[in-house]
């Protein structure tokens, strides 16, 4: 089983992430291929400079570039289990839906709890305002240039699609539920 997972700015896509790193999946993120280039390039990683490079590698490698580099690092042992996060691009999905057992998780919730999540985790430059937190995310939403990030589209390309605006107990009980469905298919 293949689980993709993606997310507007502060959902709690990490923790889904963890979660299922617990359960025993192997894990890989897209934004980490980013970070090696950033770091190949010796420049200093920023949250604006994640999707300026991001959406660099799209145009000069093609749209799926970021899952491509991913599925060549997965084994294709049938016993293991992957959690792919930062899917950020239709392309990408499209490439990791071509591969058997994939689904697709969107993980969501309230905008004003999102940004006290990103307050609090303090990841690379993260946005401090409410005003830049939702410039930061409207860059992200959509755009007509297929090597940019589209989260709206992948939203709406998603098998499920979670609310994460209770307790973690409550995310993983939804998770469970998610991972259930996944093996009875």
């Amino acid at each position: 089983m293949i689980i993709g997972l993606t997310s507007f700015i502060g959902a709690g896509k990490t923790t889904v992430g963890d979660y299922f790193v617990k359960q025993g999946f192997v894990f890989y993120s897209l934004s980490d291929v980013i970070r090696e280039e950033i770091r190949k390039r010796g420049q200093e990683i920023t949250r604006d400079r994640l999707v300026e490079v991001g959406n660099g590698l799209r145009k000069k490698f093609g749209s799926s570039v970021l899952a491509d580099r991913i599925i060549s690092k997965i084994e294709k042992a049938p016993e293991k289990n992957y959690a792919i996060d930062s899917i950020r691009n239709p392309a990408e999905i499209e490439a990791l839906r071509r591969g058997k057992d994939f689904r697709l998780i969107f993980i969501d919730a309230p905008i004003e709890l999102r940004f006290n999540r990103i307050k609090e985790r303090q990841r690379e430059k993260d946005p401090t305002s409410f005003e830049d937190f939702k410039k930061a995310e409207q860059r992200e939403m959509e755009s007509n240039d297929s090597a940019s990030q589209q989260l709206l589209k992948c939203r709406q390309m998603a098998d499920a699609v979670i609310i994460n605006d209770s307790t973690v107990k409550a995310l993983y009980k939804k998770i469970d539920k998610l991972i259930e469905d996944g093996r009875k298919k």
